[in-house]
């Protein structure tokens, strides 16, 4: 009964949090406007393009899982990682960060890696990830720093009245997302701690994770996570051009954006869905864009990308079956 009540809440409570974040954020929101936009104010031919980046960042992270496999002496077929990929981003749309568990069980199934050692590998990615995370959002915040201190300045905000911080909804948002962030950080601290209990498991994790010090091809590799990034961004970006209202918007607030919603996905819910669309919205008023503009904007492009998971995922559990025959 104590496994089924901390499962459910497992599932329950992301999902939950970010409705909460999701209701409070469009309360009194006029949906029907997102329709009319969707049927004559978007151009599809650019949602198109912006798709096929979405699709390639999956691809290119696949290309580089297997490299980092190859130290540990696994040479899964690349189509079982690339589906394994699309695999795992549509299980995180159900409970978030089960998809690292779901990809490295394919490979398991269908070419007998090491689970513990594949997931090893995963952990290294996820240190990658963090610091180009880390790394594009200091270097962007640097090179707009100018627009935050207009902004805080031709609107007359003050943090001087603690008061006021604390009888803003946005605080109680943003403090849901830093417990949101904390209860993740401890269930993996305690997963951690299971692993120690396991010393043959751990061995393998962490040879797993010192497979980058053994990758044949850095530069590939380099070239590797370059190119997700890149891809993520302009999946973003040329969105931008798929609306009137924000076709406009310079590639700096690209970076400003994306960097926002690549922090906000960290908080645990599925896909992101709360804590991105308040990030983005918030960001996006800063450069002048109307708040229902920026709320329509950020409920089609998440709708969108989301939907884009879910059928890269299908395909993927589909593929695999004819991709393995022997």
């Amino acid at each position: 009964m104590k496994k089924i009540v901390k499962k459910t809440l497992q599932i329950a409570l992301p999902i939950v949090l970010g409705g909460f974040i999701l209701v409070w954020v469009y309360r009194d929101f006029d949906f029907s406007k997102v329709g009319h936009v969707l049927l004559h104010e978007t151009n599809y031919w650019w949602m198109f393009i912006s798709l096929i980046f979405g699709v390639l960042s999956h691809v290119f992270r696949g290309l580089r899982w297997k490299q980092t496999l190859e130290p540990l002496e696994a040479y899964p077929r690349t189509s079982n990682c690339v589906n394994a990929i699309f695999i795992s981003y549509a299980a995180n749309l159900v409970l978030p960060r089960v998809g690292e568990v779901s990809r490295c069980t394919v490979l398991t199934k269908y070419d007998g890696v090491s689970f513990s050692k594949s997931l090893g590998t995963v952990v290294t990615e996820r240190i990658i990830d963090t610091i180009m995370v880390a790394a594009i959002t200091g270097t962007t915040l640097l090179l707009q720093l100018g627009i935050f201190r207009s902004f805080f300045a031709q609107t007359g905000t003050s943090l001087d009245s603690i008061g006021d911080v604390f009888i803003s909804p946005k605080f109680y948002i943003i403090l849901l997302c830093i417990i949101g962030v904390s209860i993740l950080l401890y269930r993996m601290v305690k997963l951690l701690s299971f692993f120690e209990k396991v010393k043959g498991i751990v061995l393998n994790v962490w040879e797993g994770i010192q497979t980058l010090k053994h990758v044949r091809n850095i530069p590939l590799f380099v070239l590797y996570t370059f190119l997700i990034w890149f891809s993520y961004f302009m999946e973003f970006y040329l969105t931008f051009f798929c609306f009137d209202f924000t076709s406009n918007l310079g590639i700096m607030c690209g970076l400003v954006l994306f960097a926002a919603g690549s922090v906000a996905v960290v908080v645990p819910t599925p896909n992101g869905a709360g804590p991105w669309h308040f990030a983005i919205i918030s960001m996006m008023v800063l450069y002048g864009v109307n708040p229902v503009d920026a709320g329509i904007f950020a409920l089609i492009k998440h709708g969108v990308q989301t939907l884009l998971l879910v059928l890269l995922g299908i395909y993927g559990l589909a593929a695999l079956p004819f991709t393995n025959k022997k």
